[in-house]
């Protein structure tokens, strides 16, 4: 039998979304950025946004999301991409704008931007790859650490009397009256996936209908800061941060109420 009539186009169940750009990328074996990113991807495509998205890359190990997503992409400062998405959505309001940021980013440094895009209502998506580190330093403590977890800043566990709680950044936004939808999910199982993917689809459609601020938050894996092995990490993640910042919806205001 020939390659060609084993490979026929109704045998595929799967091919690489179409705005995925060909190189490879930089994240760690294990790195939940890959999955998001292939789900930016494919949502935008879905939704006929290629000519419409524009994406915020921060600084941190999504700093060259631009490398990989195609579409249009603005770089900005450390933390300040809900600032800089804020203007480009209020510039170009015919656009859809989303910003993708690791927790070191926008919980500590870009922590006012956030908090204050957010409160606004501005009509962009944020999303917030959350896992507990940050990445690209060197593995040090974020907002975000859980208790007792060792980085390189916090080597025998952070503590809640010295470095404070574990910041639930989702649970935050969820109080001011801008964010529309704020969702927490994963992506460390395909029914994981899938319902990442439903949440990313909804926070755009929002974004295009001008419902205000959608905030959706990825408890991730970091397999290099966490040290541990892409399966382990997986299962660390499954044990530990979920217990801490337990998925699903934590606002939707977009969901119409039954008439009474």
């Amino acid at each position: 039998m020939k390659r060609e009539d084993i490979i026929k186009p109704e045998n595929k169940v799967y091919s690489r979304p179409r705005l995925l750009d060909g190189n490879v990328m930089h994240y760690c074996p294990g790195c939940s950025h890959g999955v998001v990113h292939k789900l930016v991807a494919e949502v935008i495509d879905e939704l006929g946004l290629e000519a419409d998205a524009i994406g915020i890359a921060p600084v941190g190990c999504a700093v060259f999301a631009y490398n990989y997503i195609d579409c249009d992409w603005v770089e900005a400062a450390h933390g300040r991409a809900p600032a800089l998405a804020t203007a480009v959505s209020r510039l170009h309001p015919e656009k859809v704008v989303f910003t993708y940021q690791g927790d070191g980013d926008l919980a500590a440094i870009g922590s006012a931007e956030t908090i204050h895009a957010c409160t606004r209502g501005e009509n962009i998506v944020i999303i917030m790859i959350n896992n507990g580190i940050y990445g690209m330093t060197g593995g040090q403590m974020s907002p975000c650490t859980l208790e007792g977890a060792k980085t390189a800043t916090t080597p025998y566990g952070r503590r809640a009397d010295l470095n404070g709680f574990p910041l639930r950044v989702g649970n935050v936004v969820s109080l001011l009256d801008g964010t529309c939808y704020v969702t927490r999910q994963a992506v460390h199982t395909p029914a994981a996936v899938r319902k990442a993917k439903a949440a990313l689809k909804k926070a755009f459609l929002n974004a295009r209908a001008k419902k205000g601020t959608s905030f959706v938050e990825v408890v991730a894996t970091c397999s290099s800061g966490w040290k541990m092995s892409p399966e382990k990490s997986n299962k660390w993640m499954a044990e530990n941060m979920f217990a801490h910042y337990p998925l699903g919806d934590l606002k939707d205001t977009t969901v119409e109420k039954p008439a009474e």
